[in-house]
């Protein structure tokens, strides 16, 4: 089986969003490949997110004013970097200001690509399968369906607005986007509601012995069988380094594991990893979600195979053990 491309443009290395979970998690993963010159961009506030960077190795740690106003006035700076990793954004589906995420998510992003362009750097960036609304039968990444695609909330548009402007002024194809799929694992403590079901599961399951699961209300779908596209952080930054590292590859790429596992199996996979007996309770979807509730996603990651991406996916139980008994249970983080 033929190893992931690894092998990035020479110069820096800048990873916005770098203490969030994914970035975070993509510094893990550039470290183990020996790569030490990195650039770290984020905010971190008053909450625990610093700690995820622990163990890990950079070079600087900058604000995302401070390192686009440099990177954009100071060539000097801009000849030193090769490539820039755009992850951090807010990622709150339930966010509502929709000017914060114009600003944070699509004008920032739209910012720092021009002057990457302008420097030369490969530039790789989170879009998100938000994007694809609730088109369960039309999740691929062919631009030419991009205008049909409906969010069905502010995060959602405001990540797909950057798709389209990158498409319709012609360089989407020059840049690599990713819509990254249910991706879960160690650093996302900080993401509140927004950290995954698997994250939740294990709260739960700890405090009272039993998980709960929405109802279906759909007759389509029996409780507990709504599906999700689950993807272990681990796979999501292997993928994201090798199609950064893939010169051939541009525009859009799907990250998913390419399966849809019902929420029931999940709930098994963390009973089974905490070696607890399943209790499953099932609740009523509150009504202001319903119309926004996603049944069924599964990536199709033809695209990324295409590129040369030949490595297995994690199973999905697998990655459930190794995220709560390696890092969860004893409080471990990645660079421990």
């Amino acid at each position: 089986m033929a190893e992931a491309h690894t092998e990035l443009p020479a110069g820096s290395v800048v990873v916005t969003g770098g203490g969030g979970f994914l970035g975070s998690a993509l510094l893990w993963e550039l470290n183990r490949h020996g790569y030490e010159n990195l650039l770290v961009v984020d905010e971190f506030g008053t909450g625990d997110k610093w700690k995820h960077l622990r163990g890990l190795r950079f070079l600087d740690l900058l604000s995302p004013e401070e390192f686009l106003h440099h990177f954009t006035r100071d060539p000097a700076l801009a000849a030193t970097v090769g490539t820039v990793f755009h992850l951090g954004a807010c990622s709150a589906t339930t966010e509502r200001d929709m000017d914060y995420l114009l600003r944070n998510n699509y004008a920032y992003t739209r910012d720092l690509c021009a002057a990457a362009r302008r420097a030369g750097c490969r530039f790789v960036y989170a879009s998100s399968a938000a994007t694809y609304g609730n088109a369960t039968g039309h999740q691929d990444e062919d631009p030419a369906t991009l205008d049909d695609l409906r969010p069905l909330h502010p995060y959602g548009y405001s990540k797909h607005l950057f798709d389209l402007h990158a498409h319709r002024a012609g360089f989407l194809s020059e840049i690599v986007g990713l819509k990254y799929f249910n991706v879960f694992g160690p650093h996302e403590d900080h993401k509140g509601e927004m950290r995954s079901m698997v994250r939740k599961a294990w709260e739960q399951v700890r405090a009272e012995g039993r998980l709960r699961l929405f109802r279906s209300h759909r007759p389509e779908y029996g409780d507990g069988e709504q599906e999700r596209d689950f993807l272990y952080v681990k796979d999501a930054v292997r993928m994201t380094l090798h199609l950064a590292a893939t010169p051939a590859a541009g525009g859009l790429y799907n990250l998913g594991s390419g399966q849809a596992r019902t929420w029931r199996a999940l709930a098994r996979a963390v009973f089974a990893a905490l070696g607890r007996e399943e209790r499953i309770e099932f609740i009523e979807m509150p009504p202001e979600i319903r119309d926004q509730y996603q049944y069924s996603t599964r990536a199709e990651i033809g695209r990324l195979r295409a590129t040369g991406y030949t490595a297995p996916v994690t199973p999905l139980e697998d990655a459930v053990a190794d995220y709560l008994q390696n890092y969860l249970e004893p409080g471990r983080s990645l660079g421990a």
